[in-house]
């Protein structure tokens, strides 16, 4: 199977309204997470945990849209060693099953950056909850779960991108609308040798748990151990980068 183009990753913050009238031509595919649906009605996937509240989905599907629950987006999370090493906000979750399902060439993330204002609405459509920001043991280091996902697109052919513009959680390198249509992202390739000893890391560990219910048995996870294996892949991308990383033509994310 080939890379199938350029898709739009939609999340929930306060900017995702930026991408409402984007030209669907500019992508493959869309995926809305959670609420991120009644942002525009041309998505093509809804992606959500199966405790998502029933009077929230979207209603009378076109036959072009599809639903995506925990028994899609779990396997493909696994696929890349697991949520525990994922990340357990759907973002990620999302992230890597777009990657597995959809095998795009760039992954545009919009509403997604995990950055919530003190004052006001904290989501497009109002105030919510901020998931990712919840006291959970995989979500300990979020710039880390950032740039464990770029590493593996990158080596599956694909550039995790966000929109320019704003503070983001995401160690992805941003773009602007207009270089989104000119398909200029390339993947940020990480040093092979130090990509290949923290997964060999991770599966000493063997923190995976094929159901993705890691919360059922979450006392027994070394948290220092996950935290050594989370500053292993920020270093990927945050130290002697220009030894290891391919540099994309788009402007590389603040590290604040």
């Amino acid at each position: 199977m080939t890379n199938s183009g350029t898709v739009l990753v939609m999340g929930s913050a306060p900017n995702v309204t930026a991408c409402r009238d984007w030209p669907k031509s500019y992508f493959s595919a869309i995926v809305a997470i959670n609420n991120a649906w009644r942002v525009r009605d041309d998505w093509d996937y809804h992606v959500a945990p199966d405790d998502f509240p029933k009077d929230r989905l979207p209603q009378n599907l076109r036959d072009t849209q599809n639903l995506i629950g925990a028994a899609s987006y779990v396997p493909a999370n696994n696929d890349f060693g697991g949520i525990i090493y994922a990340g357990a906000t759907m973002a990620f979750s999302a992230g890597y099953w777009a990657l597995a399902a959809l095998r795009p060439r760039t992954m545009v993330f919009v509403g997604c950056d995990m950055v919530y204002p003190a004052r006001g609405n904290t989501h497009f459509y109002g105030s919510g909850t901020p998931d990712p920001l919840r006291d959970d043991v995989t979500l300990r280091n979020l710039e880390a779960k950032s740039a464990r996902l770029m590493a593996h697109a990158a080596r599956h052919g694909c550039a995790c991108v966000r929109l320019a513009g704003g503070a983001s959680r995401l160690l992805f390198s941003t773009a602007t609308l207009e270089e989104i249509a000119q398909d200029l992202a390339r993947p940020l390739l990480p040093d092979p040798n130090a990509f290949l000893q923290v997964k060999a890391r991770e599966q000493a560990l063997g923190y995976f748990v094929k159901s993705g219910r890691y919360w059922e048995n979450a006392d027994a996870i070394d948290v220092t151990a996950l935290d050594a294996i989370d500053q292993m892949w920020t270093q990927l991308y945050t130290t002697n980068a220009p030894a290891q990383i391919t540099r994309s033509p788009l402007r590389a994310a603040p590290r604040g």
